[in-house]
């Protein structure tokens, strides 16, 4: 038995990087997971991965940024494995630009794909969530927390997720949820290929990471994600878990 086994779980982003880092973890701990995302080539190939241990997990397609839709996701989950047991909020997409150079189309961007899709589907699984007493897991950056240069869209999304996080862990604490973030430093796909592009600047960052080395999307964000999915964290609720190796540390 794992701990999370036969937990429903729902992951956006979970074709790709963290997210399907994520989603191995948990299906290796006995969960049903249901990926989210835009990339049908990638869903469909992560999917069957997926099954080779957990028959039922699936592939849903879905643009985020459609908000009359996002509540299919749920009611769509819901209606094939009957419940709800961990909502996992992880896609996101922003352009990296200047304060100055922001427009209204790159706020739209971040907050279309981050911060809406967050708030809707947590209204939309609430619900379900009371019902299971479950758990809901955002993300966070130090874009954010530290107001990482050229990251004005995605550090203001970023922190309206924290925000909003935090009233959910007391507004819903009373009917059993918890509701945590992680805000990760990780090796994805994105970083390997910034590696490849700016070695000498990549090799300058993660010296600056007290650990010394960027985290593995599955053993090291993938394992804190199944902590706060699990019984394990029954008692952590409206927390950001920094997942970053000791790059920031929280007062």
């Amino acid at each position: 038995m794992g701990k999370l086994q036969d937990k429903v779980v729902i992951i956006t982003g979970g074709a790709a990087g963290i997210g399907s880092g994520m989603a191995k973890s948990m299906v290796k701990e006995g969960a049903i997971v249901t990926i989210v995302d835009l990339n049908e080539e990638t869903g469909k190939s992560m999917e069957k991965e997926l099954q080779t241990i957990s028959p039922q997990s699936m592939f849903l397609k879905a643009n985020l940024m459609d908000q009359e839709n996002l509540g299919n996701i749920v009611t769509t989950v819901v209606e094939k494995y009957g419940r709800l047991d961990v909502l996992v909020n992880n896609a996101h997409a922003s352009k990296q630009k200047t304060i100055e150079e922001t427009t209204k189309e790159d706020l739209d961007l971040s907050f279309g794909t981050g911060f809406y899709p967050t708030f809707y589907l947590m209204q939309a699984a609430l619900p379900y969530l009371k019902e299971s007493k479950g758990n809901v897991i955002n993300f966070a950056s130090g874009a954010g927390l530290n107001g990482h240069e050229t990251q004005a869209a995605y550090a203001a999304a970023k922190e309206a997720i924290r925000g909003v996080t935090r009233v959910a862990a007391n507004e819903w604490g009373r009917f059993g949820i918890n509701v945590n973030i992680i805000s990760p430093i990780a090796n994805s796909p994105g970083v390997e290929a910034w590696a490849k592009a700016q070695p000498e600047y990549y090799e300058e960052v993660k010296s600056r990471i007290p650990l010394g080395y960027f985290g593995d999307i599955e053993k090291d964000i993938g394992r804190v994600a199944v902590f706060l999915a699990s019984e394990d964290s029954q008692y952590i609720t409206g927390q950001t878990i920094m997942v970053d190796g000791g790059t920031t540390m929280l007062r």
